[in-house]
């Protein structure tokens, strides 16, 4: 997404900018960006309320019983019906997937990588109007929400990258030293054939276009299920993939709960290897379901994060409190990336806490689609009620510095609207250290020394995300003792937050992943593939 060269009457201007979009420049845009959005709300508004298919077998495919997608930004919004899959949908998609992969698989890789950029350019042409609906599904202000379905198409412009920059990953081998004999060994990477792809529903354009596109390039044919609050944005992917000439059958696309549509995913026999997006526990009973089929199969989790950003004395506490800002409150503090504990030396403790409380009182709250709002709802009632009950055991047990409430003022009483929350001196043995909140809900504390505060960073059962605000060579002993995937220093646009492919390969170590190669990296793509020997001998 670049801005365009600008006109001046009479003569011509110099080209401006180009402008990349990611989450880490997403601060400053192009004037252009925010007319080209405001456009496509209104025509994705003037569209709300109809009933949207499942595809299965290159068929659109309805059921009798529906359920409803209704924006947390206004309840009252009906965005869309759709289908309420069942298990047998489930099998027939399956049963398409199995008989297209013949064909898909055994495609030219190349061939692959033309369709899969045609996916990747059309989803970057409908940007616009995939992110409003984005926004108006999951409460993302309207620069996350570009920046989500645009990381979706970067993704996998980068798996096919990958996959050319690998030749196909085939690979000549050494020649066995045979007399009388002629050796040829080679290494090839292949497809493994139906995978699953079930995303979650804070970055249903990317979590879910990415991996569908890694394992499509690949040469798997992929059964995509996307989170029931965020089908619509699910269903606009499907159909960039095809339109974009993906082949009837290597991509199926189911709607329906957990319960049924993802169950029958994660028990199929005919399921190859799954990709899931979501909480450690549910991640946790797939991996452990997936290993009762009749022999391995490749499961690729990221399962949330504890994410912790450590602040020394030698911090710059301006770029600190605006990037743990942006980290713990961008998108409702609904990322697995979400800066949630803090942990400052004493030493700065009081200035450093002044700016940050000054940052996060000012943050704009309301509709997302609207260009002067920062910070949306929360997801569903759900988070809404887990939020007050997190902030009455945190008000009880600390002290609130801002926030702590939910937001019924006006408009907002139409939606899931809660305050941006930290909280101070709670002991740290409070269990709320180390569990998931997944809300607007950020921790902070003193240290007395940095051996201390990655004591306390390390104390978790996740590994995802962190972030360092200090000295460079603070940085580099942070870099090398903090256990997690994604790593940042001295970084104001996000202390934990905002990977993007192809610059920070995103995933977790311990319980935030199962794989140890990171999306949007140079391993992750090989994931999708099995490797086979190939041994020809001839006489000499």
């Amino acid at each position: 997404m670049a801005s365009r060269p600008s006109r001046t009457a009479g003569r011509k201007a110099k080209p401006a900018a180009a402008f990349k979009l990611t989450y880490a420049t997403m601060f400053n845009p192009p004037e252009e960006l925010h007319k080209k959005f405001e456009a496509a709300l209104a025509e994705v508004r003037s569209g709300m309320g109809l009933d949207h298919a499942m595809i299965v077998a290159g068929q659109e495919r309805f059921s009798r019983n529906k359920f409803e997608d209704r924006s947390p930004v206004n309840n009252s919004w009906l965005l869309g019906t759709f289908q309420k899959g069942s298990a047998q949908d489930v099998r027939d998609a399956v049963s398409a997937a199995r008989n297209a992969f013949p064909k898909w698989g055994g495609m030219p890789w190349a061939d692959r990588v033309k369709i899969l950029r045609k996916v990747s350019a059309l989803i970057e042409k409908r940007v616009y109007s995939i992110a409003a609906v984005v926004s108006m599904e999951t409460g993302k202000n309207r620069m996350e929400a570009l920046g989500d379905v645009q990381e979706c198409a970067d993704l996998i412009a980068y798996a096919c990258d990958q996959l050319e920059a690998g030749g196909g990953f085939v690979r000549q081998m050494g020649k066995d030293p045979l007399k009388g004999f002629k050796a040829t060994n080679f290494s090839v990477l292949r497809p493994y054939g139906v995978w699953a792809v079930i995303s979650p529903f804070n970055f249903p354009a990317a979590l879910a276009g990415g991996p569908a596109g890694a394992a499509l390039v690949a040469g798997n044919c992929v059964v995509f299920k996307p989170a029931s609050n965020t089908p619509w944005t699910g269903r606009m992917l499907a159909e960039c993939f095809r339109d974009a000439g993906v082949p009837e059958g290597a991509f199926q696309f189911v709607t329906g709960p957990g319960s049924t549509v993802g169950e029958e995913l994660i028990t199929h026999a005919g399921i190859d290897g799954i990709t899931f997006t979501g909480s450690y526990d549910v991640g946790m009973r797939i991996y452990q379901l997936f290993t009762k089929g009749a022999h391995p199969r490749p499961v690729i989790l990221e399962m949330g994060g504890k994410n912790p950003a450590i602040v020394s004395r030698s911090a710059n506490l301006d770029d600190a409190a605006t990037g743990i800002m942006r980290s713990a409150f961008g998108l409702q503090g609904q990322k697995c990336s979400a800066c949630s504990r803090v942990y400052i030396e004493r030493a700065v403790k009081d200035a450093f806490l002044a700016k940050l409380t000054d940052l996060t009182s000012k943050i704009a709250i309301g509709d997302p689609t609207r260009r002067e709002i920062w910070m949306g709802p929360v997801i569903n009632q759900d988070s809404y009620q887990k939020f007050q009950k997190y902030t009455g055991e945190l008000k009880r047990a600390g002290r609130v510095l801002t926030g702590g409430k939910i937001l019924t003022e006006g408009d907002l009483a139409a939606g899931y609207f809660c305050a941006p929350t930290l909280v101070d001196e709670v002991p740290y043995n409070h269990p709320l250290w180390k569990e998931e909140i997944f809300l607007p809900i950020t921790l902070v504390g003193g240290v007395d020394s940095l051996d201390e505060a990655m004591g306390y960073a390390n104390d978790s059962n996740y590994g995802l995300t962190a972030g360092f605000y200090g000295s460079k060579p603070e940085a580099q002993w942070f870099f090398e003792n903090i256990q997690s995937g994604v790593v940042y220093a001295n970084r104001p646009q996000g202390a934990s937050t905002g990977a993007w492919p192809g610059f920070q390969p995103f995933g977790g170590w311990k319980g935030s992943g199962s794989s140890g190669k990171n999306a949007g990296g140079p391993y992750y793509l090989q994931l999708y593939m099995h490797e086979q020997s190939r041994t020809l001998i001839e006489r000499a």
